[in-house]
């Protein structure tokens, strides 16, 4: 009997299927999958830039050379505009490639806040995000490197 999960983040949807019990193991896998599926995209992107005639984009993940924290690092930190509020700032980060392209951590939110001279204590950032989050604009969820966050899909398409 087949079985399957879709998930879409941001611009990218990654489906998996198969035996109910071969799919709920891959979920349990869940994020290192969507590193490396993520990482497939991205290098595929760059081909496809490289390349003049536009094609569908088929991407295959096959086992990376790298591991999952050095290929979670393959998207540059953003510049992000100034704002006057600090939950704009946030949200503005969350909204580049770089947010996008996967669940981000606090740690890595606050080093790419710093990297755009934002610099706030972490129990700011916490509390910031934990109200993102009740204003459904963020989402957040917990995983085996702590809680992360990426921006809500608001159903407008």
């Amino acid at each position: 009997m087949s079985f399957s999960f879709r998930v879409k983040s941001g611009d990218y949807e990654v489906e998996i299927s198969g035996t109910r019990k071969e799919v709920l193991g891959a979920l349990d896998d869940l994020p290192t999958l969507m590193v490396k599926v993520l990482k497939g995209v991205e290098e595929a992107k760059l081909k496809a830039t490289a390349s003049s005639s536009p094609k569908p984009l088929t991407v295959r993940v096959t086992s990376p050379s790298a591991s999952p924290s050095v290929a979670a690092q393959s998207i540059p930190i953003p510049s992000i505009p100034s704002a006057k509020q600090f939950s704009q700032s946030i949200l503005s980060l969350l909204e580049t490639d770089w947010g996008r392209w996967r669940p981000r951590t606090m740690p890595e939110i606050t080093e790419a806040l710093k990297a755009n001279a934002i610099h706030y204590p972490a129990t700011t950032l916490s509390g910031v995000l934990t109200w993102l989050v009740k204003r459904g604009k963020v989402r957040r969820w917990k995983t085996d490197e702590g809680y992360v966050y990426i921006l809500a899909e608001t159903g407008e398409e």
